[in-house]
């Protein structure tokens, strides 16, 4: 037997015969995604923890309950959760590379991300119109906090969403961009996610 190879149970095995070398460029982009969105959410959770502990903290000022919109909030959500399916639609019409029902999905989910996006403005304008600014409370400063980071968030897909479609139209469906888009569709369902959590903590529980 040469030093190429091993015995293993009276059978010779070449050991350049192994797997080892890097990884496909798919699964380190991957694996790095995983990372950022997981490091994303711990974020999440420490400002999540913090709004926590300071929601009952308005000195005086106004609460939850005096400043939130129900309706505007319900809206919010429909379209946000609404733009996590027109993203499903969109990765299905890219994995079967077709250009139209990819703009479709991804018109669809922009329009989506952009109305939930004025609605969170126009929410904030009016609180800032009503006295109500961060400043005002250290429940108002951890609301601003939270539901502004999320928010921020949201542009940022907003504009990720118009580059990665931007590309598509010019180089078409290459590999580097297919995983782009799988990234920004891991993103933005991370975000629906996340608003699931903040509607909750923030506006269901805190308007009681």
């Amino acid at each position: 037997m040469t030093a190429a190879t091993l015995s293993h149970g009276g059978h010779g095995v070449p050991t350049g015969s192994s797997t080892d070398g890097p990884a496909p460029k798919r699964i380190v982009v991957a694996y790095g995604f995983w990372i950022f969105l997981l490091s994303d959410i711990i974020m999440f959770s420490a400002i999540f923890a913090t709004y926590a502990v300071l929601a009952n903290a308005t000195n005086g000022g106004p609460t939850g309950r005096e400043l939130f919109d129900y309706t505007n909030v319900a809206i919010e959500t429909g379209c946000l959760l609404a733009s996590s399916f027109t993203c499903g639609l969109m990765s299905l019409a890219v994995h079967e590379e077709s250009r139209l029902g990819t703009y479709l999905g991804a018109a669809a989910t922009f329009v989506l991300g952009a109305i939930f996006l004025a609605l969170e403005l126009h929410e904030f304008a009016g609180m800032i119109a009503m006295g109500a600014t961060p400043q005002r409370s250290a429940f108002l400063s951890a609301f601003f906090t939270l539901v502004g980071c999320h928010g921020a968030h949201v542009a940022i897909g907003l504009l990720w969403l118009v580059v990665m479609m931007a590309q598509v139209w010019a180089k078409g469906f290459r590999q580097t961009i297919l995983r782009r888009i799988a990234c920004f569709s891991l993103f933005w369902h991370a975000l629906d996610i996340i608003w699931v959590a903040l509607f909750t903590i923030v506006y269901l529980m805190g308007g009681r």
